[in-house]
């Protein structure tokens, strides 16, 4: 069972070996060698879940830190889980999951926000690494989260760089406000599972070795105060997704008959419209940098048909 109350093969994820040796937080340190068997989806998850309760509690492992170990995995890299998760920096993943060099593959942007670059990163951990696990990582009053609903409350931009990040966290409020939800951890948790949406409607690549079976994408979030991450959102691994090209995925071939995926406005190749602020001075932009301009609402596109299964998990009970 994991910490919502529902056994792994409920959760979706994949199927369940009743061996004993997969049983959640048995796996303890992990050989170089272990890509000679991957982990399954459900089992990699458990994982996660059983050394995020080791940190919770007390009591880590600290696995798959020492010499020996350091030196096993000089050669080469087998990690059982992808985590794209928040920059900030009371989310280092390692730590909350109890795990080691080689474990995980660590992706991080402030809001978890996700563009080229991070979907590369993704893919290149999936297809040749073979990861069968990956994880959106977000956490309870996410600055990020913040920043855009004062920025579109105000109409204020955010300077520099900063409005990109604004800008892919603005149609998660939008969805927010739609549903009714005006907590701040609420809006957490659905900018999570707009992510993984963003993630599988952006990555052709991913989305297929999902279908095939291969990997599963679950968003988590973490409770900064508690140390708890908690899932709140799954894409199972055999999930039928349309395998459709989008913007800035040229290796993708559209599904005969598959709708054409609509890009995410988290890409960065989606602009929003932008109007210089009235009475403002004159700002020179920097080259590669986008002109100051209050962020535009969007609404959150539809997802795809298949990642829909991003939906909510009812949270466990405090």
């Amino acid at each position: 069972m994991n910490h919502l109350g529902m056994s792994m093969s409920e959760a979706g994820l994949g199927r369940v070996d009743p061996s004993p040796a997969a049983r959640p937080g048995d796996l303890g340190p992990l050989a170089p060698d272990r890509a000679l068997a991957p982990l399954a989806p459900d089992r990699a998850l458990a994982e996660l879940h059983a050394g995020n309760h080791r940190f919770v509690t007390g009591v880590p492992r600290h696995p798959n830190q020492d010499a020996s170990h350091r030196a096993a995995v000089a050669d080469g890299q087998h990690p059982f889980a992808v985590i794209v998760g928040c920059s900030d920096s009371r989310l280092a993943a390692e730590i909350i999951f109890d795990r080691g060099l080689g474990d995980l593959f660590v992706v991080r942007t402030a809001g978890h926000t996700v563009g080229p670059e991070v979907l590369g990163s993704v893919e290149y951990a999936v297809t040749v690494l073979g990861t069968p696990l990956v994880v959106v990582l977000g956490h309870d009053s996410c600055g990020a989260v913040q920043a855009a609903r004062a920025a579109a409350s105000t109409g204020t931009p955010p300077i520099g760089h900063l409005r990109a990040v604004v800008d892919a966290v603005v149609p998660s409020l939008r969805r927010a406000a739609e549903r009714g939800v005006e907590d701040i951890n609420g809006i957490v948790d659905i900018h999570i599972a707009q992510t993984v949406e963003a993630m599988l409607a952006n990555s052709s690549v991913l989305a297929a070795e999902v279908t095939a079976g291969r990997c599963a994408v679950v968003g988590m979030s973490y409770r900064l105060s508690a140390g708890e991450a908690r899932t709140v959102a799954a894409v199972p691994a055999g999930s039928a997704l349309p395998i459709t090209s989008a913007p800035g995925d040229p290796a993708a071939t559209s599904a005969p008959g598959g709708p054409v995926v609509t890009p995410a406005p988290s890409d960065p190749a989606v602009t929003s419209a932008a109007t210089s602020a009235p009475g403002g001075p004159a700002v020179t932009p920097v080259p590669g940098e986008p002109a100051a301009a209050a962020p535009v609402v969007q609404d959150a596109p539809a997802p795809p048909p298949g990642v829909a299964a991003a939906t909510l998990v009812a949270p466990a009970a405090a």
